[in-house]
């Protein structure tokens, strides 16, 4: 069985990343496949580390025909029985042929774009209900979850980043964008005297961020990493995971807290309010409620037992539900499923 994978996504990102561990995770479960990739150094570096040397194509606007060509030499040549392509831009700009066209989707994306596949995969069910909804046969249409790796990593020295050692540390990943809502987590700290916070992404907020850290008079608690590839130790340091998303379909760094055994406080935004089972594998709060936030952080510093649960659980729900040999085998048997009926 031959696959070939197409991403053009964004130079950092949660699809961009899952994409990178799928297809390195997937070549050591033995499927043979070709990667194509939009122009990136720091992607291509690390498919190399994986044993995949992947095809670079620029993947610019609906004029880069250069691309479009490269492509459909890449699926003639490698003849694969199935092309799945990653969100909007490689799946438009995918050729139809003789394979099986599957298109992945993490978002509630317009599907003027996935006209010509024949299946989607959404990362969550509600994605999958959210297809079936817009008038995309339900047969066509299949949930198939992200993994995280359950690998871990000695914690960082607190005192390289000028933070104590017995302070409570918060932890928060992802891009610095409205979505996020990193705004009303910066609001929370001010409520939350003693903590530190990490904040690890990159994005078009960071500057108006920094400068509300500035005015809250936080700024020397609060520590803008910048994008970091090292989350398995920063997980490993910090006391308490927080997703403070206005916006977040799977809350994949929901899942990476877990397996690292770590408590999560994070809002009832979509992927998460399904995900977390309310103190039991995490504690959830109202979206844009900054009071609510720093309460059931404080909550959560302060109960021990609060604490253990809920990092217990979670672990267990990763276990359960998000290896790396969980979802893989999803993906072979989807793979091996459409190969047959095809």
């Amino acid at each position: 069985m031959r696959v070939l994978q197409v991403m053009a996504g964004a130079e950092f990102g949660g699809a961009e990343a899952f994409f990178t561990r799928l297809v390195v995770a997937l070549r050591r479960a033995g499927l043979h496949q070709r990667v194509v990739i939009r122009k990136n150094e720091h992607r291509a570096a690390l498919l190399r580390d994986g044993g995949i040397e992947p095809v670079e194509f620029r993947f610019g606007g609906p004029f880069d025909m250069m691309t479009r060509m490269g492509l459909k030499r890449e699926i003639s040549s490698f003849y694969p029985h199935i092309v799945m392509t990653w969100m909007n831009r490689a799946t438009s700009m995918c050729p139809k042929g003789d394979f099986v066209h599957v298109a992945r989707l993490g978002g509630y994306y317009d599907l003027k774009y996935y006209q010509n596949c024949n299946h989607l995969i959404g990362n969550t069910e509600d994605i999958v209900e959210y297809l079936t909804g817009k008038g995309w046969p339900a047969e066509q249409a299949h949930y198939l979850p992200n993994f995280v790796s359950g690998e871990t990593a000695a914690p960082l020295a607190r005192q390289d980043y000028y933070t104590p050692r017995d302070a409570p540390l918060l932890l928060a990943l992802g891009r610095l964008h409205e979505n996020k809502a990193f705004d009303v987590l910066l609001d929370a700290l001010a409520r939350i005297p003693d903590a530190y916070l990490w904040l690890a992404g990159e994005g078009p907020k960071r500057a108006e961020l920094e400068a509300q850290a500035e005015k809250l008079g936080i700024k020397p608690r609060v520590r803008f990493l910048g994008w970091r590839d090292d989350i398995s130790a920063l997980l490993a340091t910090c006391d308490v995971f927080v997703c403070p998303s206005r916006h977040e379909p799977l809350g994949n760094v929901v899942v990476e807290a877990w397996a690292q055994s770590k408590p999560v406080v994070a809002t009832d935004s979509l992927g998460p309010g399904v995900l977390i089972d309310q103190e039991e594998n995490g504690v959830l709060v109202p979206v844009d409620d900054s009071k609510s936030l720093a309460y059931a952080i404080g909550q959560v510093i302060k109960d021990s037992n609060l604490r253990s649960r809920i990092a217990r659980h979670g672990r267990a729900t990763y276990e359960e539900r998000f290896t790396e040999q969980t979802v893989v085998a999803q993906y072979l048997n989807f793979f091996e499923s459409l190969v047959k009926s095809d």
